[in-house]
């Protein structure tokens, strides 16, 4: 059976019902495999900034504090010694990069398992167009507001600056173009919410492997 979505316009109500692929909005959901992508974006999100110096970069150090024998204290060899306040951190964090990436044939596979289960579930809504001359939050909110999608992420296919300016200030709903939406970003948002635009140029990128 064709998977069909009604076209809703800004104020709630249907103006027409378009088909949608089923490649991408009735795929096989793979929670495993989502899991697994969503923990790559969330790691090449880490910034591996955090480091400690070693003993062997901490600055000083370079005679030995007192001879060897004979004062009846410990013996030591430099003050850069883990051991001494102002020393090098034994196995402290270093700056690292946490980032790793799948195929992308993987990648694609999880997301058409969220865009699928969110059409499953209802939790997807496709708009007739959400266009703005100028940035203003309220048309916004009442769009949602009428589309029962307070929480959403909102998908155009094109980059909307008005739109982004629009929603960045609104609890829990964002915007994206269709061609950098992730998996990450659709689990994050309780709906979603796509321009009648977008609709191909989602079904055109993951339709193919």
């Amino acid at each position: 059976m064709v998977a069909k979505a009604p076209v809703y316009n800004i104020h709630g109500q249907v103006v027409e019902e378009i088909e949608l692929n089923d490649d991408v909005f009735q795929a096989p959901i793979n929670k495993e495999l989502v899991h697994q992508v969503v923990l790559m974006q969330l790691a090449n999100r880490r910034h591996g900034t955090a480091q400690t110096k070693t003993r062997s970069q901490v600055r000083g150090g370079g005679r030995k504090p007192w001879r060897q024998k004979g004062l009846g204290r410990a013996r030591v060899g430099t003050i850069r010694s883990p051991l001494w306040r102002g020393g090098g951190v034994t196995f402290g964090p270093q700056a690292r990069d946490f980032g790793y990436t799948m195929p992308r044939k993987a990648r694609r596979a999880a997301l058409r398992s969220v865009l699928s289960s969110r059409f499953q579930e209802g939790s997807l809504r496709v708009i007739e167009e959400l266009t703005m001359t100028k940035p203003r939050t309220k048309s916004v909110v009442e769009a949602l507001k009428n589309l029962d999608s307070q929480r959403a992420l909102i998908v155009t296919d094109e980059n909307d600056l008005a739109l982004y300016k629009s929603t960045r200030n609104i609890p829990g709903v964002s915007s994206k173009r269709a061609r950098d939406i992730s998996v990450y970003d659709v689990i994050s948002h309780k709906q979603l919410v796509l321009t009648r635009a977008a609709v191909p140029v989602v079904e055109e990128v993951l339709s193919g492997v």
